[in-house]
């Protein structure tokens, strides 16, 4: 007797992996492969093996190295500042949303998350109007003199205001699903044994929604190394190279003005997604080490 196949699955799962062969897995592969050559987007990639990494790795003398350590530098300050607050305080907010005194919890819930719906872009010319020395918010009501995309830190405050602005409705609504779904018996139990709200959150909260704090966690730290749109259209860069994340070299490198240097944007970015993987990796093992 043949059995049916339910090709149903198929349907659903096929689109999403050709999507995911075509824009990710292709690309990633031929990327892998263009950071051991040296191609310009026109001509034909040449093969010169681990020239492009000895070169932003270790040669001193080239501006490529310096191009490397300086947007990683202003990468991890950005993943550093930003990842934190992205964690706890969406955190904190969603705790706080639990208790039987808040009212209107829906639409809080609400007016946090529609930032998330907006365009990083968008998000950054909303904040740049904000703070425009001469048409913005807080230099005309508040009387506030700094230059904010000029001068440090105000540039990198800016940067995380407009991340933390747009990136913390989304985590706390994981939290708050996840905090929903703790049985009330637990609660009930720390109650029992004399358990505040203090002790409540760090024995029963925060170990029942260990795996949205991994997730969340990993998810935000690889979007924050990541990070391109909110330098490039707030400080672009400046002042004097402090906001200038890799991504946005690897940007210029690969479709500059004048010759295309894709090899090494591709090491770049192949670096990059090695520090990403890495991390990553240490973040899972150490928050997941003791679920079991």
């Amino acid at each position: 007797m043949n059995k049916k196949i339910n090709l149903t699955p198929a349907f659903f799962i096929g689109p999403h992996i050709i999507l995911f062969i075509v824009f990710i897995l292709i690309p990633s592969i031929y990327g892998i492969y263009a950071s051991f050559t040296r191609w310009n987007l026109v001509s034909d990639p040449v093969w010169i093996g681990l020239d492009n990494y000895r070169t932003i790795l270790f040669n001193e003398d080239s501006t490529f190295y310096h191009q490397f350590y300086n947007g990683m530098k202003n990468t991890f300050i950005f993943v550093v500042i930003s990842v934190p607050i992205m964690i706890v305080l969406p955190l904190m907010i969603a705790v706080s949303m639990e208790h039987k005194e808040v009212k209107l919890k829906n639409l809080f819930q609400t007016l946090l998350y529609i930032p998330g719906l907006i365009s990083i872009s968008a998000a950054a010319l909303i904040w740049s109007l904000i703070f425009n020395k001469q048409l913005g918010v807080v230099s005309n009501v508040f009387g506030s003199e700094p230059v904010w995309a000029a001068t440090q830190p105000y540039a990198w405050i800016t940067i995380i205001m407009i991340t933390v602005w747009a990136g913390i409705g989304g985590n706390m609504i994981i939290y708050r699903a996840s905090i929903n779904g703790v049985s009330e018996d637990l609660y009930e139990s720390a109650e029992i044994d004399g358990a505040g709200p203090v002790r409540k959150f760090f024995h029963v909260t925060l170990p029942s929604i260990r795996f949205p704090l991994i997730y969340t966690l990993i998810m935000s730290t690889a979007g924050a190394f990541n990070v391109f749109a909110q330098p490039l259209m707030m400080t672009d860069g400046g002042p004097g190279q402090s906001t200038t994340v890799l991504m946005m070299y690897i940007r210029d490198l690969a479709f500059s003005h004048g010759e295309s240097i894709a090899g090494i944007a591709s090491a770049m970015a192949v670096l990059l997604g090695i520090v990403i993987l890495v991390i990553s990796a240490i973040q899972y093992y150490l928050m997941s080490r003791n679920t079991a």
